[in-house]
């Protein structure tokens, strides 16, 4: 009976891993697409929660002006991603991008901590969450020179 059970549980665990392996890096390419458009398209209409905190970490620049080229940048990331053929693009867009969203856990300690180091303000999870995009980022980056890969798979 057991191995009645084990033999089936491994059946379905071989349909389930399978479909995952052909779907999980397109999802993944939609969903970090559609996340850098969501976030981006808050920041051009002026709705983004990240606003003053961009507006204090990028001080030296007009917010006005700032945050909806960030928005406009981060909304081509997305669209980027999403279109297949313009994820190298996107993907050094967003390289370039990600360095500065760390910048306030350097010159906002304050608003990003509780308690320094491991003590995070929801502002400090925000920005902490973003190691998950650029490793996201990094597994959509190693399919870009295998055109074919997402219909292989």
């Amino acid at each position: 009976m057991l191995y009645l059970m084990k033999a089936k549980f491994d059946q379905i665990d071989t349909v389930i891993a399978g479909w995952m392996s052909r779907n999980g890096i397109r999802m993944l390419r939609w969903s970090l697409g559609i996340v850098f458009i969501w976030y981006g398209a808050l920041k051009t209409v002026g709705m983004s929660p990240a606003q003053e905190l961009v507006a204090r970490t990028v001080y030296w620049f007009p917010p006005e002006m700032f945050i909806p080229i960030l928005g406009w940048w981060e909304v081509v990331i997305g669209l980027g991603l999403i279109i297949r053929p313009l994820a190298r693009v996107a993907i050094a867009l967003l390289f370039l991008q990600m360095p500065g969203t760390f910048l306030p856990l350097i010159l906002l300690p304050d608003i990003c901590f509780t308690s320094i180091p491991l003590g995070l303000t929801i502002e400090g999870q925000y920005i902490v969450k973003n190691l998950v995009l650029i490793s996201a980022a990094i597994v959509v980056g190693g399919t870009v020179r295998d055109p074919g890969h997402e219909r292989r798979l």
